[in-house]
């Protein structure tokens, strides 16, 4: 990759703008090309699904906001302006109004009266106005959402003290309260027990006239305008399909998205993990539940992506050993699958992000997410490697090792392991940790609730630091020597307990499953161990830090963890579950947030990342595509106008 390549465009708020550059895009096919293009317009087309998911209130906020940016003839150059620019960008970055991470809604740095000033001198053309509705009106609807604090709080709740649905301002649900809806899938007929359709998905569950409906996400359902866009690119991609699996796939994706059916979901998701041929590769689809705190509805997402051949030589070590992985785990026998099946595993190269993987975005995935299809077909695992070597890049002069890393030792062993350790510990953690495992019978994916998420990446996670420091990974020729795993470990602990909370307002408790998750494990791991000073708090000159002093002791808590983890999925064991989380993954020491928050603020870095995407450009010929060429765009805020103005297409209000 080009050296001069810059990788960070701009900082705000909490958030740096990076580009990612695709290599071995000029080296492919043209009908690889071809298909890329039609799938990266796909992956755009269904932008509007996830801000309107996230809030019912975002498109009217977003389109908002773009109007202004657009067309306001005011000073543009004023504190007040600058101050909207820094808000809208975030809408853009979080896909709405709460933050991408901890779910919080962020409040607007400029008054309501200059938002009124704002729309004042905006094309009116441009605003967002439901019928019979002018600007007051658009004010009226809009200034609670914004400015107030107490309304539309949270995306996700997760506190258990709270009504998961009724206190969450997702727009899963509407009307219905957590019992009414946790009754009403579980009444649901979900087909073959064996293999039953991950009910609830692809809709949206609401009270009309005291009875409870679903509004499905389909052709002529809700949704439609943009799915309908999100088909007529993938039917466009379907003649220059990569292999035939993926034809029929694509063809079974769009059978899914026109009926809503999840049958035909599931039977997509079988004939994807199978095709195991393509260059390029996607996902498409309303695929995690993070955004639900029950689990059970989709966000839509997509990634376009094409095979690392040198690098995912690694990742097919890894899943061709699959089985080997399973049997040493150490969790116990009942939860172990004695036969691992269509475990594959690749390094990507990404060419469009979409949806609710983007700007912020996953550096590996693990899919499909039901459980009987891994069972019984397998999974399809991938580490996205140029977005980890866009981290990388622009990480590099951070400051961040060097401040909260104890030792000269310490820093340099990350400085020489840390990328290869943390590529590593993706491909354990989608390949096997989320691939691992298996649940008794009559166990679902939504036994655990608002904890799911977080244990299942525990789980995932635990599976891959249990094996970095296994000798295993050194035979097979994954990493040179152990090295490679301490650096990993020294890193795993530092950001658990410590470096992570940069990421938390202060006075705020975690919320995100992936910092629970983390912190869970770093906690409950320092404080097994504390009798055998397995991790050392340090403090000198007013600064904390960990010190992982024993490795292997580490390696068989990370071990004794994962057994429990296992256990509690595999049985689905809500209470163990629930007093695991809530003892170790939610509460913030303060003391220390407040030392760390002080340290990070005088790096004068963010603590979260995204991208801008590259852009697609087709060559015509006599009406036909002769060659698509890239570029890559600087400006994140030119780029998220030119989506609203291109890949608009829902209603204000859904």
């Amino acid at each position: 990759m080009s050296k001069i390549f810059q990788y960070q465009t701009e900082q705000f708020a909490d958030i740096k703008i990076l580009r990612y550059q695709v290599p071995g895009f000029e080296e492919l096919s043209l009908s690889q090309k071809e298909l890329i293009y039609y799938l990266a317009e796909a992956a755009r087309c269904g932008r509007d699904i996830l801000f309107d998911q996230n809030n019912k209130n975002n498109l009217s906020i977003r389109r908002t906001l773009e109007a202004i940016a657009r067309s306001y003839d005011g000073d543009r150059e004023s504190d007040e302006f600058k101050s909207f620019l820094v808000y809208a960008k975030r809408v853009w970055f979080s896909n709405g109004i709460h933050h991408h991470y901890s779910m919080d809604k962020f409040m607007p740095e400029f008054s309501e009266e200059y938002f009124g000033e704002l729309l004042s001198n905006t094309n009116y053309e441009l605003l967002p106005l439901l019928e019979g509705e002018d600007v007051v009106g658009l004010l009226t609807r809009l200034v609670p959402v914004l400015f107030d604090e107490d309304v539309d709080a949270k995306r996700v709740v997760l506190n258990p003290e709270l009504d998961l649905i009724k206190d969450s301002a997702n727009n899963y649900y509407e009307g219905v309260c957590e019992k009414e809806a946790e009754d009403f899938y579980a009444k649901m007929e979900k087909g073959d027990p064996e293999r039953p359709i991950s009910a609830g998905l692809n809709s949206k569950l609401v009270k009309e006239n005291g009875e409870l409906i679903e509004k499905t996400w389909k052709v002529g359902g809700m949704y439609s305008e943009a799915i309908e866009k999100i088909v007529f690119w993938l039917e466009k991609a379907i003649p220059v399909a990569d292999s035939e699996l993926q034809r029929e796939s694509l063809v079974k994706l769009v059978e899914f998205y026109k009926t809503g059916d999840l049958k035909a979901f599931d039977e997509y998701s079988i004939l994807w993990v199978k095709d195991l041929d393509t260059h390029v590769d996607v996902v498409n689809g309303f695929i995690e539940v993070y955004g639900d705190a029950l689990a059970i509805k989709g966000s839509w997402e997509s990634i376009v992506n094409f095979k690392d051949i040198e690098a995912t030589k690694r990742a097919v070590i890894i899943s061709d050993n699959a089985q080997w992985f399973e049997d040493h785990s150490p969790v116990d026998k009942r939860f172990k699958k004695e036969k691992v099946k269509g475990v594959s595993a690749k390094v990507i190269t990404v060419v469009m992000l979409g949806g609710d993987c983007h700007p912020a975005t996953p550096i590996g995935v693990n899919l499909p997410n039901a459980e009987w299809i891994r069972k019984e077909h397998g999974s399809k695992s991938v580490t996205i490697d140029n977005i980890t070597h866009a981290y990388h890049q622009s990480s590099l002069k951070s400051g961040m090792i060097d401040e909260f890393a104890y030792s000269k030792e310490e820093v340099a062993r990350a400085k020489e392991h840390g990328y290869l350790g943390g590529n590593l510990h993706t491909d354990l953690h989608e390949c096997l940790g989320h691939g691992s495992g298996q649940l008794l019978p009559g166990v679902g994916m939504d036994a655990l609730k608002n904890y799911h998420s977080t244990l299942e990446e525990a789980r995932a996670d635990l599976f891959a630091l249990y094996y970095m420091m296994d000798t295993k990974m050194v035979d097979l020729g994954l990493m040179p020597c152990l090295e490679v795993a301490k650096a990993e470990y020294d890193g795993y602990i530092r950001n658990g307990l410590i470096t992570q909370l940069t990421r938390i307002d202060l006075g705020k408790e975690i919320e995100e499953s992936h910092m629970r998750n983390r912190q869970l494990i770093a906690k409950w791991v320092f404080e097994k161990g504390e009798s055998d000073k397995v991790i050392v708090k340090v403090q000198e000159e007013g600064k904390t830090y960990y010190v992982v002093n024993d490795y292997l002791k580490l390696r068989t808590l990370f071990g004794d963890l994962l057994k429990e983890v296992q256990r509690i999925k595999s049985e689905g064991d809500f209470e163990a579950g629930k007093r695991l989380v809530e003892d170790y993954a939610v509460k913030v020491d303060v003391e220390l947030h407040k030392e760390v928050k002080e340290r990070f603020e005088k790096l004068n870095l963010a603590a979260y990342a995204g991208f801008i995407n590259p852009d697609y450009h087709p060559v015509y010929e006599e009406g036909k595509i002769v060659d698509v060429r890239i570029s890559y765009p600087m400006d994140f805020m030119e780029q998220m106008l030119e989506y609203g103005e291109r890949y608009s297409f829902l209603p204000n209000i859904n």
